[in-house]
């Protein structure tokens, strides 16, 4: 008998949705201190090539100019969000980093000298991971959801070029190469679909061992098994019972 921990597609769907309203409910919650205060916190943002203005790779993606400015990334932000904590869950934090940090620190290094802030660069930056992760991984639905922010959006290819001299394009810029960059450099790391084929942790005599699971077969060391398999919902792991005489062999 071999015992395996597994998030199940319910458990991590109901994650990357708590993670995205989190996020989210963080920036409106700043947005509100801003407005109740009466302050601007737009010191906070990215001044390019300055010290001071360091500080805003951190924080220039939480504050936001306006309510409407904060309203207009919030959905695009929930979606892109839910869709790479689900699909990429074992990878999804490093690449929300690795996209924050990049792109605040290339807008520091290259835009114009003002204060940039706003999320925009984020909205960016997962939507061009999704879009490359489909096609480096040939993954029609990370591409499918990307398209679907792209028309929901609107505009998303105009914002890469100047043109309002109020709107960041350097952040979206920015925030696109970072997520193309983080989809080529994790394009091997395992996506939804092979984090549910699964890995043996734990087998009875034989210790720890890398195998794997697919369809009714356990194949493991060159050898099939077929094993039938049983769900417990609360603990999140799946017992595996397998047959004893072996039913076919490869080699690897």
């Amino acid at each position: 008998m071999a015992v395996i921990t597994q998030n199940s597609e319910k458990y991590t769907f109901r994650k990357s949705i708590v993670i995205a309203l989190g996020f989210v409910f963080l920036l409106w919650l700043i947005r509100a201190v801003e407005d109740s205060l009466t302050v601007d916190l737009g010191i906070l943002g990215i001044l390019p090539r300055s010290i001071s203005g360091l500080v805003g790779i951190f924080t220039a993606p939480l504050i936001h100019g306006s309510a409407f400015h904060l309203l207009s990334n919030t959905f695009p932000l929930i979606m892109l969000l839910v869709a790479v904590f689900y699909f990429y869950d074992r990878i999804a934090t490093e690449v929300f980093i690795w996209i924050y940090i990049a792109t605040g620190f290339w807008v520091w290094l290259v835009a114009r000298q003002a204060y940039h802030i706003g999320s925009s660069g984020l909205v960016y930056g997962l939507a061009a991971f999704l879009f490359f992760s489909g096609i480096f991984r040939r993954d029609a639905r990370s591409m499918a959801v990307a398209l679907v922010i792209a028309f929901i959006h609107g505009g998303m290819v105009q914002g890469l070029v100047p043109g309002d001299s109020s709107i960041s394009w350097e952040s979206h810029l920015m925030g696109s190469a970072a997520g193309i960059f983080c989809s080529f450099y994790f394009r091997k790391a395992p996506g939804i679909d092979q984090q549910n084929a699964g890995k043996v942790m734990e087998t009875d005599g034989a210790g720890k061992m890398s195998s794997t699971f697919s369809g009714h077969q356990f194949t493991t060391y060159g050898n099939t098994y077929a094993y039938a398999s049983t769900r417990d919902e609360k603990k999140n792991t799946i017992t595996y019972d397998l047959q004893v005489d072996e039913t076919t062999s490869s080699e690897i």
